[in-house]
């Protein structure tokens, strides 16, 4: 009988004093109002995941610096077009390869008129331009650079009924492949949070067999989405940020899994404390105190890398840097705020069926008594065999990161950006065999027109450039042909005898030549063009800039190699910093640092194995090692957190060895959790049929689960047991620690 009573008591008496807590309309009155703060918030955001398109642009030279060549040249060519317009290529085939006939020519130039009257099309059709064959003409069809995947669908639509019979058609080019990018992101307001959520909702499901507590979890994440992108909306709205289909995606992935796991790290001391005995209001503020900590410098330590991404050039990578913090704030301030309250008010029936009884079974300091569950049998295993533990987890992953080396992230072509089917890469296969490749997206040349002639020497004397041509609105097509005599310009347009020879326009003291390239604009091969002509340029007209499709793709790909050598050093550093102050000591965040570190590398060498090998991919954005480090290590480095503070918390009582293995034991399955929860998160980026996307999906899903299964839960605590107290250092907890049990 007084053994029965015992456990009670105890429990009565670590309760707080009566006259130390609120009254009971405060315990729950506080609750309520945060929870329909909560909610009334959510009502407010929610209804933006419609209205995201209104304030998002995937093109891709609005993300470029403003000083990069091909950016000037960009914002120049309204000049000389009279309008802002993006060029879409169609291009028809007869079929079967047959050669087309007089009537379906005639057709195509009826077509070309009444193409014009298509909503979004800028300005005048071209009429068909029959290739030398004979088997395929196209038309040139400048579209506004606002809704360009709506003007698009209603020119596909057009097509549809106006092409003649026997024929097909493909619209590609520039305006094209932006459409097939979009419609790659189309997925992301519903698909991608409806496999997120449910992933998470099963892992939940089956980690805490409950039904109520899942529902409580991704409530959490799901109304601190909803606030971020309230926020993110009005200042992508007002031009504070930029937005696209990509950031959008990862803010939604990134949400939802920090803030899930966040909201496991409330849930476990919540439990800690409901198993304990105490009240649900005791059990809230209890659990609030242990996880405030680890929450804050977790999100703070995420925040604070992705904030890096300021130093980049690249307008994406600035946007995405303030727009991921604000979800991770919103993300912290969920976890804080609204779960508790949810827990305050639902107490331990949110772990109905499973409702916990006890305190969590510590490993006990006699090594050589039997143990019960996963994590005490892991922690033993720590403790007696730490050091082959963690050098045959070291050599595992070093292994793994020699796959690196194979790692071809030097950039791809626009069109190999979707995956699956693209109208756009088929109508460019179609344009390169019959036409020169690179028609319609051309390289273009801002020269001042002092400097004409030899800039248009250079264009002509470049390789892989097949025609040249000046902007001229003398011309009926807008351009003037330019042939080379004795090295002078002569300029010429379609006309009738004895017509007047065109002009090229002039803007501000500039002629804007295009040159048509005989590779596909986002080819390797048009990629050296390009680059020779800029060297080339560079001594025959010094002021002369290029521009265009392939200089976009350059200057991009440039800007982000540089970005990646800026970047990763500072967030490494920046991350050092703060797990130093979170620690109070040097050799420890060294310590994890080090282990994030060789867990991104085995990582990107696994993926670049399974990108070659397995899926086929062509090659990566640049970018994408770039966005995985900033991820598996900001992310890597919650889990060091959850695990390390915890340790030293426990490290303060027990010494350092014995509270290794405590703080192994405690944080164990909610690191496991977390970890599950957030690759999937993750990984359900794989639904969005865009190729970076899918990279970044199988990067960070494979990297936390590397975190979780290998490095948290063995290589950081046996090379922390291994080393001992002098991990501290050089802290007061290094001075005055013990350092417990010795392996046994």
């Amino acid at each position: 009988m007084m053994t029965r009573s015992s456990g009670p008591a105890r429990r009565q008496r670590r309760r707080p004093s009566a006259h130390a807590q609120p009254t009971r309309w405060l315990r729950v009155g506080i609750p309520v109002l945060l929870v329909l703060v909560w909610l009334v918030a959510g009502a407010v955001g929610g209804p933006y995941f419609g209205k995201v398109d209104e304030v998002s642009t995937n093109t891709q030279s609005a993300y470029l610096p403003s000083s990069a060549a091909s950016t000037v040249v960009q914002n120049r060519l309204a000049d000389f077009a009279g309008s802002d317009s993006i060029p879409a290529v169609v291009v028809v085939a007869a079929d079967g390869g047959a050669t087309l006939g007089d009537a379906q020519v005639a057709s195509l130039r009826t077509l070309s008129d009444a193409l014009g009257n298509v909503d979004g099309v800028n300005g005048a059709v071209s009429p068909p331009i029959v290739s030398d064959d004979g088997e395929a003409a196209q038309l040139f069809v400048p579209l506004r650079s606002g809704q360009v995947a709506d003007s698009v669908s209603a020119l596909r639509a057009a097509l549809d009924q106006g092409l003649p019979a026997g024929v097909s058609a493909w619209i590609t080019g520039p305006a094209g492949f932006t459409a097939d990018l979009v419609a790659g992101f189309l997925g992301i307001d519903g698909l991608l949070l409806g496999v997120a959520l449910v992933a998470v909702f099963l892992i939940l499901v089956i980690v805490y067999r409950s039904p109520l507590l899942p529902i409580l979890v991704l409530a959490t994440a799901s109304f601190a989405l909803c606030v971020a992108l309230l926020v993110v909306w009005w200042l992508a709205k007002t031009g504070v940020v930029l937005l696209n289909g990509q950031v959008q995606g990862i803010l939604f992935i990134l949400v939802i899994g920090a803030a899930t796991d966040y909201a496991l790290l409330y849930v476990a001391r919540f439990r800690e404390a409901i198993g304990e005995g105490r009240t649900r209001w005791d059990a809230a503020t209890r659990g609030w105190r242990g996880a405030f900590e680890p929450i804050l410098a977790s999100g703070g330590t995420v925040i604070a890398g992705l904030l890096c991404l300021l130093l980049s050039d690249l307008a994406t990578n600035r946007a995405l840097g303030p727009i991921a913090a604000i979800g991770i704030a919103f993300a912290m301030l969920s976890a804080l705020t609204f779960l508790p309250a949810l827990l305050a008010l639902f107490g331990r029936a949110a772990f109905w069926p499973f409702i916990p009884h006890r305190p969590i079974e510590m490993i006990p300091d006699d090594l050589s008594r039997p143990v019960t569950g996963f994590w005490q049998r892991q922690a033993r295993l720590v403790a007696r065999r730490s050091r082959p533990v963690w050098i045959v987890c070291l050599v595992v992953l070093l292994a793994a990161g020699t796959g690196i080396l194979q790692l071809k992230a030097d950039g791809v072509p626009s069109s190999d950006l979707v995956l699956g089917h693209s109208e756009a890469r088929d109508g460019q296969a179609v344009l390169g065999a019959h036409f020169d490749a690179g028609s319609g997206s051309p390289v273009y040349v801002l020269v001042p027109e002092g400097q004409l002639a030899p800039a248009a020497g250079a264009m002509d004397a470049a390789d892989g450039i097949e025609s040249l041509a000046a902007a001229s609105a003398d011309s009926p097509s807008g351009q003037a042909a330019i042939t080379l005599t004795d090295g002078a310009p002569v300029f010429s347009a379609p006309g009738p005898p004895g017509a007047p020879a065109p002009t090229p326009t002039v803007s501000d003291g500039d002629v804007l030549l295009t040159g048509t390239l005989s590779q596909p604009a986002d080819s390797l091969a048009a990629e050296h063009t390009v680059r020779d002509l800029r060297a080339a340029l560079a001594d025959a007209a010094p002021d002369a800039v290029v521009g265009g499709v392939t200089a976009t793709d350059i200057d991009t790909n440039d800007t982000s190699i540089r970005d990646r050598t800026l970047i990763i050093p500072i967030v490494l550093a920046v991350i050092f910093v703060i797990l130093m102050l979170l620690l109070r000591a040097v050799l420890a965040p060294l310590l994890l640092i080090g282990s994030v570190i060789v867990s991104f590398a085995a990582a990107m060498g696994v993926a670049a194995l399974v990108f070659n090998n397995l899926l086929r991919f062509p090659g990566a954005d640049p970018a994408v090692p770039l966005y995985g480090f900033v991820f598996l290590v900001a992310l890597g480095v919650d889990y060091n957190i959850f695990l390390m503070t915890r340790v030293r918390e426990e490290s303060r009582a027990h010494g350092t060895r014995s509270g290794i293995l405590r703080g192994l034991v405690a944080t164990g399955g909610v690191i496991t959790s977390a970890g599950l929860v957030l690759a999937a998160t993750f990984a359900a980026l794989g639904v969005i049929p865009v190729l970076f996307l899918a990279q970044i999906a199988f990067i960070v899903a494979f990297g936390v689960l590397v975190d979780t299964f290998l490095v948290r839960s063995l290589l950081v605590p046996a090379l922390s047991y291994d080393i001992g107290r002098a991990i501290w250092w050089p802290s007061r907890l290094w001075r005055r620690d013990v350092d417990g049990p010795t392996r046994r």
